[in-house]
């Protein structure tokens, strides 16, 4: 139980450090410069965070409500406190095409987002060093290496990945029809069961750059494999669900009004 005790500590230390950056850029570095400056605090936060949840959950034997549980709640604050940050190049390029963002922005965004999950490796290592718990003291003899990610093989990894970016992405583009006091509460729900559902195959990880930040380092498979699951599935997964919701469906929904006002002209004509 100490150290479950010891990584709730590592949590609330990178999420504090990370608030106070966020804290003093909005007051030293307001306008334009803030939200580079809110993307990269916390996407720091959100790989420092995982880092310390993903070894918690290698190494120990959380029981299944319990695991969940700090899911949902670490969640909840990630929603609560990353404010407008997406912490995801996927969101960047969405922005581009929709024409909210330029090029160069979107680039320098996922630079920083990127940078900020290299950070988070170096963050993690540095804590680990310390020995605070017996979980960090095995890690550290391992050389705080991390083994092979996937559950299953490539191509189910992928589908995974791709089926927990599209739920996901089909709630963040829903969710406004929801009470806005339940909003945070809903989709750390929905998060914390695509977890479930997807984690023991490829991690549930539905993010390009926290996958570079915590999958990438492990052995057992090659960067371009890596890529092909953690960075092709969830690209695929976002556009498909966007596709979905604002093409075919409607186009469908309209071309059945189509349909109905025309049968109702043709009724009138009858009469």
């Amino acid at each position: 139980m100490s150290d479950l005790f010891v990584s709730l500590a590592v949590l609330a230390a990178a999420v504090l450090l990370s608030e106070a950056v966020r804290w003093t850029a909005a007051r030293l570095s307001p306008g334009a410069y803030w939200i580079y400056l809110l993307e990269a605090a916390s996407t720091f936060q959100l790989c420092c965070c995982t880092h310390e949840l993903k070894l918690l959950g290698e190494t120990t034997r959380l029981e299944l409500p319990v695991g969940l549980t700090i899911t949902y709640f670490i969640t909840v604050v990630h929603l609560t406190t990353l404010r407008e940050a997406t912490c995801n190049p996927i969101a960047a390029v969405e922005r581009v095409c929709r024409g909210s963002s330029s090029v160069k922005a979107a680039l320098v965004l996922i630079a920083l987002q990127f940078g900020a999950a290299v950070a988070a490796q170096f963050f993690a290592v540095s804590v680990w060093s310390l020995g605070l718990s017996d979980v960090h003291v095995r890690h550290q003899r391992f050389g705080f290496r991390c083994f092979d990610p996937l559950g299953g093989t490539l191509l189910e990894a992928a589908a995974v990945e791709l089926m927990c970016t599209f739920t996901v992405q089909a709630t963040a583009m829903n969710i406004h029809r929801v009470d806005e006091k339940l909003r945070a509460a809903l989709f750390a729900a929905v998060i914390t069961a695509v977890v479930f559902a997807g984690g023991s195959i490829s991690g549930a990880v539905f993010n390009p750059v926290l996958a570079f930040s915590i999958q990438f380092p492990c052995s057992g498979h090659t960067y371009l494999e890596y890529c092909f699951v953690y960075w092709l599935g969830p690209a695929l997964g976002a556009a498909s669900c966007i596709l979905l919701f604002e093409k075919i469906i409607p186009f469908l929904s309209g071309k059945s009004t189509i349909r109905l006002d025309s049968q109702t002209a043709q009724k009138q004509k009858t009469q």
